[in-house]
């Protein structure tokens, strides 16, 4: 029940069905890409400062900072404007 109520709200934005799932493929992308640099980062932190405040609050603001580049990269494309629709 799930998957068809998914696929029913997908369907109902604009651009149809098609064009939600290429924006959440690219979204999944966007996020593995950032959890890859996520887990690297931490890595050198980690062997970098193994004790002390940087490898207590260093990773929490790395996080942070990833979740704001997320939500900018994430964002929808704007349609192109003056593109006849067909």
């Amino acid at each position: 029940m799930l998957t068809a109520v998914a696929a029913t709200v997908l369907s109902l934005r604009p651009g149809g069905l098609r064009r939600q799932l290429r924006f959440a493929a690219r979204r999944l992308r966007i996020v593995l890409v950032l959890g890859g640099v996520y887990i690297f980062a931490s890595m050198i932190l980690r062997l970098a400062f193994p004790q002390g405040p940087v490898a207590d609050y260093a990773p929490p603001a790395l996080a942070i900072v990833l979740a704001v580049v997320f939500v900018v990269a994430a964002r929808d494309p704007s349609p192109a404007t003056g593109s006849p629709r067909s």
